[in-house]
């Protein structure tokens, strides 16, 4: 598999198999769901729905809850358990009226003065020509924008699958945090190996060269802490991992909740603006391009003596074919 790789740098086959084991447990079809988790976590939560502009879409839920008493906007990606739900929650897909759902309880949240919680689980937004006509592109764009500007403690968790521009779309946060076998990537590993390497059998090398998993992202500072997940999985036991991510909210809360309002915004800009910070190595002058000059030029148009002539494509690539007689040109 490594051979579909010709750089130098490329993942050792080690590190691909590790990746690709991550993605898998981030896959599992019994990983439990927004909805599964929710319970276990919160009281009293009740589910709003609809975007007031178009439909209720069920790839995104949300609604407010308690969390240890405090109340706080829950809102988050929601994926089946089975064939038939799957196809009802377009398998986590949201559609732009998805997002503008968040956005209103995002809203909702900043007028009451509650922290938002939300939980990323979702291969990415729905591609699809109708959810295009409806802007897909803005309804992202406009979410990131007004998660931004809260006014209130914000906390992103990696459920599962963190991917694209739908999952970005609900999760900036003051904090982001990532449940041990999660990933989060700006396209999935399939897409990429079929962008890089025209195969999908490329998938484990690049899940390992994108640095999806969470531990790759903790240490790129995209990802602030990791919630340990028990035994093989989350999979294997929902409450303990319900347990976990609880505790780890309301840590980060109870550390998000001691800032000011100007002193929040200003932290999260400064934690967006880190992301990606790169530091340039002093470059050489380009040296200078060998440029004929114009009587070289005209006189490999004029064929004048003196002046080498360009070589013929039949001297660089030469052919049986070829018929030198009847080449012309400079």
């Amino acid at each position: 598999m490594t051979e579909l790789v010709s750089s130098s740098q490329a993942p050792s086959a080690e590190q691909a198999d590790a990746a690709w084991q991550r993605v898998q447990r981030a896959r599992h079809p019994e990983r439990p769901r927004t909805l599964d988790l929710v319970p276990r976590i919160f009281d009293d939560f009740v589910e709003l729905h609809g975007d007031r502009l178009f439909r209720e879409d069920p790839a995104i839920v949300g609604g407010p809850a308690l969390l240890e008493g405090r109340p706080v906007m829950v809102i988050g990606h929601q994926k089946g358990n089975d064939t038939d739900s799957n196809i009802f929650r377009n398998f986590g897909s949201a559609h732009p009226e998805g997002f503008r759902k968040a956005q209103r309880l995002m809203r909702l949240a900043d007028k009451l003065g509650l922290p938002v919680i939300t939980f990323l689980d979702t291969a990415g937004a729905f591609p699809g020509p109708a959810a295009e006509e409806r802007g897909q592109a803005e309804a992202i764009a406009s979410s990131i924008k007004l998660m931004t500007g809260l006014q209130v403690p914000v906390v992103a968790v990696v459920l599962g699958e963190g991917g694209s521009g739908g999952a970005l779309a609900i999760g900036v946060g003051d904090e982001v945090l990532a449940l041990e076998n999660s990933v989060y990537s700006v396209i999935s590993p399939e897409g990429c190996a079929s962008i890089l390497w025209r195969s999908p059998e490329a998938a484990p090398i690049a899940a390992a060269a994108m640095r999806m998993t969470a531990e790759d992202q903790h240490e790129l500072g995209i990802v602030d802490s990791i919630i340990d997940e028990p035994g093989e999985g989350a999979h294997t036991d929902p409450g303990a991992t319900a347990t976990a991510i609880k505790a780890a909210l309301l840590a980060s809360l109870a550390r998000i909740s001691r800032l000011d309002t100007e002193t929040l915004l200003a932290t999260r800009y400064a934690r967006l603006r880190g992301i990606g910070v790169y530091r340039e190595s002093d470059v050489g002058p380009r040296a200078a391009l060998d440029e004929p000059s114009l009587r070289r030029r005209i006189g490999r148009l004029l064929h004048l003596p003196g002046v080498p002539r360009r070589p013929r494509w039949s001297e660089i690539w030469p052919s049986g074919d070829d018929n030198n007689d009847s080449e012309r040109g400079a």
